[in-house]
């Protein structure tokens, strides 16, 4: 069998070979023969004279090939203390019934269906559903303010919204209807259709006679086959923020995409279709698109969609128990949950009470994994703990630790080196019109760049926005894509993402990570999860500042926490670093997804009017740390040191 290092070779070399052969574990309706189109960089395509259903390649063929008695499907939903399994054969079902649903209401091959429901079933038969008609999907978060909503509605102009009557909390209820009812009265595209699923926590009277009930309608509808689409047709789109405050749709392809969440789920995940496998995501963000609905599917797995916490549904124990009830194999989620299950179980107790021998790697992605979580993880459970580094443009890892091919160890502090088709490369910073960056040497921090062209499933482009797509990605370093993130090479090739370029402060002249110092924060003993800012000062242009939530049932005292984390910032990183605050909050103001709001910590810090994400969490844990923010000055009184 060939090493990560060797596929990684072989794709370099020769793409059109690699990704051709791993084209064959798709059923296409007409075999490509073009495997990579570059006649118009830096817009390139893969398997261009394509054609092929991702629907029928997530479920048909599999109950074509006599597997539709395996589950496909088990939502486990603790908020609704119920569980429910569909085989292959029941979700095909359903599926195609959805689309003849669909169907009925005008929906065809290129429409657009916006879709705004919580985690539940119909979330991915929806999706499945839109696919089999060559309709193209773009899910929102559900509960996403109705202003981002009608933000995505106008600039995806869908024919039809798919939603809910209502989210869950641990605890409340989240109404759906009026934020839909909100963003439909503020947006200028008019949707014509609106398919309403009433959940019966909380039911809505619509009085809209041009609402459809979506149970009914699927009930009720005829199924309908899949139609074929061209490989370079659009799957879906996604929306993730933008720099000015316009949400880019990224747009995932049907034949790239197919190809790559096959090969990815095989290769860097090391699933088989007899493997039970559970994203502990949304699938309102690329993981739960990629790694709960399409890659397990496509690939003949069971996967598991829960609507739960990692705590508080009902205790730190809640991931354990999923794991041991339907036997998981592979768990996929983001640190920010292990972090929160080490805050209120530090020891671990809970993961004694049950039996997870089935589970043979955890996978953390979607912020930097400090090296104190990884620890906390591997020392607990006993199983593999591999950190993957992607983007919701990518779609699937750029750099992880592959689990289906031998590869190097696990090196703490990186997501591993890159996957096959990823031609990553630190670059220096470039002059405008003059070229890309110059490529680093081991060790220096830099932009972190992809050559192009990208492999199979990446972004093609930014819905109807071409122009867009260049500006954002393509233009920093022409040939290269900039991930917009920061970090090094070591000498053995592991990558190190150290966070956002606009987390690099500028301390005394010296260009510093802000993830550099949070992992040095993180590995106190005492701390469970940690922020660093950088704000301004007059003297050293910027210093960082740490907000630590403590692990539960920590005591110290704020001066000896701030001592003891600057003494270590001092030893691991330099007096250079001027770290001389460390704040203790309750809690950090994060996304729904787990990330922490930095942007809007530094830009309250800094007195900048900068609107707050419409998906935090929760509004108040930004409110409450307001007042500690925007008195940065009077900080330094708890324990000044000197440089």
């Amino acid at each position: 069998m060939q090493s990560q290092h060797e596929l990684w070779q072989a794709a370099r070399q020769d793409p059109q070979a690699f990704w051709g052969a791993a084209a064959q574990d798709i059923d296409w309706i007409s075999r490509p023969k073009q495997i990579l189109d570059d006649s118009r960089p830096p817009f390139y395509r893969w398997y261009s004279d394509g054609s092929l259903n991702t629907c029928f390649n997530a479920l048909d063929r599999h109950v074509l090939a006599g597997r539709g008695h395996q589950v496909a499907l088990i939502h486990d939903s603790p908020l609704t203390q119920s569980c429910t399994q569909l085989t292959y054969a029941e979700l095909l079902d359903e599926v195609s019934r959805a689309a003849g649903a669909l169907h009925a209401l005008g929906i065809t091959r290129g429409d657009r269906v916006v879709i705004y429901l919580p985690m539940v079933p119909a979330a991915i038969i929806a999706m499945l559903a839109c696919a089999r008609l060559g309709a193209v999907h773009s899910v929102v978060f559900g509960g996403f303010a109705a202003a981002e909503l009608a933000a995505r509605i106008d600039d995806a102009q869908p024919k039809a919204i798919i939603t809910a009557s209502c989210g869950l909390e641990p605890g409340r209820i989240v109404e759906y209807w009026p934020l839909v009812s909100q963003a439909r009265e503020l947006a200028e595209h008019r949707v014509e259709h609106v398919m309403l699923l009433q959940r019966p926590q909380h039911e809505v009277d619509t009085k809209d006679s041009g609402v459809v009930d979506w149970s009914s309608a699927v009930r009720q509808a005829s199924p309908v086959a899949p139609v074929e689409v061209l490989a370079t047709d659009p799957l879906y789109i996604l929306y993730t923020s933008g720099t000015t405050g316009r949400p880019k749709g990224i747009v995932r392809d049907n034949g790239g995409h197919a190809v790559a969440m096959a090969w990815s789920f095989a290769n860097i995940y090391g699933m088989t279709a007899n493997d039970t496998w559970w994203s502990a995501s949304d699938v309102g963000w690329v993981v739960g698109h990629s790694y709960i609905v399409y890659a397990p599917l496509l690939s003949g797995a069971t996967t598991v969609m829960y609507e739960g916490k990692p705590v508080g549904t009902p205790d730190a124990g809640a991931f354990w128990r999923v794991i041991q009830d339907h036997g998981v194999s592979g768990l996929f989620t983001a640190p920010t949950a292990i972090r929160a299950i080490k805050k209120e179980d530090p020891q671990g107790a809970f993961i004694g009470n049950y039996d997870l021998s089935s589970l043979r790697t955890l996978f953390l992605a979607g912020e930097r994994l400090d090296p104190a979580t990884y620890e906390w993880a591997t020392d607990h459970l006993g199983v593999p703990v591999v950190d993957n580094w992607w983007q919701t443009e990518t779609g699937w890892p750029i750099c992880a630790t592959m689990r289906g091919v031998p590869s190097a160890p696990i090196r703490i502090g990186s997501p591993g080196h890159p996957v096959p088709g990823f031609n990553v490369q630190i670059l220096g910073e470039s002059a405008a019109g003059e070229g890309p960056g110059a490529v680093l040497a081991a060790d220096a921090e830099g932009a972190i760049a992809i050559e192009l062209p990208m492999p199979p499933g990446t972004l093609p482009t930014l819905w109807g926005d071409d122009d867009r797509y260049r500006e954002s990605y393509l233009n920093t370093h022409p040939g290269y894509y900039n991930s917009g993130d920061g970090g090094f090479i070591d000498v053995d090739g592991y990558v190190y993402v150290m966070g956002r370029t606009d987390d690099t402060i500028n301390v005394a002249g010296h260009r510093l990570t802000t993830g550099s110092m949070e992992a040095v924060v993180a590995s106190h003993p005492m701390v469970a999860e940690c922020a660093v800012i950088g704000v301004s000062d007059p003297i050293k242009g910027q210093i960082p500042r740490a907000f630590v939530v403590l692990k539960s049932g920590a005591a110290i005292e704020p001066a000896q926490l701030q001592e003891e984390v600057v003494a270590l910032v001092r030893q691991r990183i330099g007096p250079v670093a001027a770290m001389k605050s460390v704040l203790v909050v309750p809690a950090l103001p994060k996304t729904r997804s787990g990330k922490i709001l930095r942007r809007s910590m530094r830009a309250i810090a800094e007195g900048r009017d900068e609107p707050v994400p419409s998906t935090i969490e929760d509004a108040g844990v930004l409110d409450r740390l307001r007042p500690m923010l925007t008195e940065l000055t009077e900080l330094t009184e708890l324990t000044e040191l000197t440089d």
